[in-house]
């Protein structure tokens, strides 16, 4: 398997190379930028001291006369003083006359080819091949008394002397451009790794998974979540704080906004909880987008004791009384089996105490007439129901109304042999549970509590029918089309009470899982008064 280079290696060595080319670009250019330039200052320099060699007094007269002695003698003392690589005299024939560095090149023709120019008085600067290599020189044209060009004077500088001096310069450079490159690898080293330090010392590929976990995790959950900045705005949402909120945008929309301009929270909403204490708040009941919320808020701290920002996280407010419902509905259905059991305990007592004081025909009478009413329930309820569950909840909820001075009677014509798929055994029993304990609750509160509470179940016909009728108090006409909306209550504390307990959260919870289920269900008037809730849950057509 080929070994990867940490992050911090490869952006060390990146920064590292290309400090480098950097380095060798600027290099190139600066060569080429002294070496022109040092072209040109040598060129002018060759130029002014041939023009001033040309216009030495006495130097025509002996170029004339072809005095190469006396030429000599003159030149000497300035090549001394010169720093250029020769000076070389010659006539208007381009013979040589004088030659600083090459003496026996004396009477031999000047080469290079540049002389025409030069005989017709120009000052010239070229760069040839002479007799002893190329150089940089510069011509000037020696002048009689008449005007005449009868001589020129050429003074250069040999390439490679430019060349050592463009080395030596250079050379300099290097050293410079050596010092700066390990202050560039010192600099890059630290640098990358105070990068790796505020990255958690983490590898991007790692950063990247946690960033896709994080937004995977977010958009998974149920409750809503967004974060704001010190700005309070905001930098993070997920999908279910939009949908519980009714944001339309999609998050890229939201992020960087003002929070308050996003969700339309009065000002109280960060200063009464707000984001401007240190400690964090749990379960606070407030509204965000005209809807109530349990929220709570941790606060973002990069370093210790600096706020960054402040996470949210909430829920529903009737989403947590809609599962306080239903962990009601479960003990209430334990609460039945429980009021079952200290029955049959106090049943088997006194039948007991009548066994042994041998009153045995008293202890049959006593079974007789206690078991008679219950046994026949008994005996319908698990002949004409499949579901163990729902018997057990039947009998229960039989034995509770029975308690509590109201009769349960079940519909002769009930049969219930298989549930539909669309609806779950719980879900059921929870339907059925909520509609008895609403028409109980209803008989309860007429005078008498005499009327009884009747129960109709049935499969035929491919589908489940289900409709309880009491004679209760009933339901006015203006509440019938808002009774199944959540925090709706036929109880006297209110048609839209939102509160913690169980108002207005059952009958929602039926229409809910019934809709669930593809069903409907029904609202009529019972005669002579009270109400029927007809329930019907179609089974799904096999193909």
């Amino acid at each position: 398997m080929k070994r990867r280079l940490p992050f911090q290696v490869k952006l060390f060595l990146s920064l590292v190379l290309f400090s480098c080319l950097l380095l060798v670009l600027l290099g190139v250019m600066l060569f080429h930028f002294m070496d022109r330039q040092i072209q040109h200052d040598l060129g002018q320099r060759a130029r002014v001291q041939a023009s001033e060699i040309a216009l030495i007094p006495g130097l025509a007269e002996m170029v004339a006369t072809r005095d190469m002695a006396g030429i000599a003698r003159l030149i000497q003392p300035l090549r001394k003083q010169s720093d250029a690589s020769y000076i070389v005299i010659g006539d208007a024939q381009e013979q040589h006359l004088y030659h600083s560095e090459s003496p026996e090149r004396i009477n031999l023709p000047m080469i290079g080819g540049d002389n025409a120019e030069v005989l017709q008085g120009k000052t010239i600067i070229s760069t040839r091949k002479g007799g002893i290599g190329v150089s940089l020189r510069s011509k000037a044209p020696i002048f009689n008394a008449k005007n005449q060009v009868i001589g020129i004077v050429s003074v250069g500088y040999l390439t490679s002397y430019i060349a050592n001096i463009n080395a030596s310069r250079l050379w300099q450079a290097g050293l410079y451009g050596l010092l700066l490159l390990i202050l560039l690898f010192i600099f890059s080293w630290i640098f990358t790794r105070n990068v790796k330090k505020q990255m958690f010392w983490l590898e991007p590929k790692d950063i990247a998974l946690l960033v896709l976990q994080q937004k995977a995790l977010l958009e998974a959950m149920y409750e809503g979540v967004f974060a704001v900045n010190a700005q309070k705005q905001l930098i993070l949402i997920n999908r279910a704080a939009r949908e519980l909120l009714d944001i339309r945008q999609p998050e890229n929309a939201l992020l960087g906004k003002p929070l308050v301009e996003i969700l339309q929270t009065p000002a109280t909403f960060f200063n009464q909880h707000g984001v401007t204490e240190n400690n964090s708040h749990h379960d606070q009941i407030t509204v965000l987008n005209q809807r109530q919320v349990i929220v709570n808020r941790v606060p973002i701290e990069l370093e210790p004791g600096a706020e960054s920002g402040w996470v949210f996280s909430f829920r529903d407010k009737n989403d947590i009384n809609t599962l306080s419902s239903q962990l009601s509905q479960v003990k209430r259905y334990a609460d039945n089996l429980r009021i079952m059991r200290h029955e049959q305990l106090n049943w088997t007592a006194t039948l007991a105490g009548l066994l042994q004081m041998q009153r045995y025909d008293d202890a049959m009478h006593y079974i007789q007439a206690q078991s008679e009413g219950a046994q026949n329930v008994l005996d319908f309820v698990s002949a004409r129901f499949a579901s163990p569950a729902l018997c057990g909840l039947l009998l229960g909820k039989y034995v509770s109304a029975r308690e509590k001075g109201v009769e349960l009677t079940f519909d002769p014509a009930c049969q219930l042999s298989q549930i539909p798929v669309t609806i779950g055994e719980t879900e059921l029993m929870s339907v059925i549970g909520n509609l008895l304990d609403n028409a109980v609750d209803a008989t309860l509160k007429t005078p008498t509590h005499s009327a009884p509470v009747e129960l109709y179940i049935s499969d035929r016909n491919q589908e489940l029918v289900i409709e309880v009728a009491d004679q209760g108090c009933g339901v006015d006409d203006e509440l019938k089309p808002h009774l199944f909306e959540q925090g709706v209550t036929t109880k006297p504390t209110g048609i839209h009470e939102m509160a913690g307990s169980e108002h207005g959260i059952g009958l929602y919870l039926v229409a809910s899982y019934v809709h669930q289920a593809h069903g409907s269900i029904e609202i009529t008037d019972n005669t002579p008064q009270g109400t029927i809730f007809s329930v019907f849950i179609p089974f799904p057509v096999s193909v």
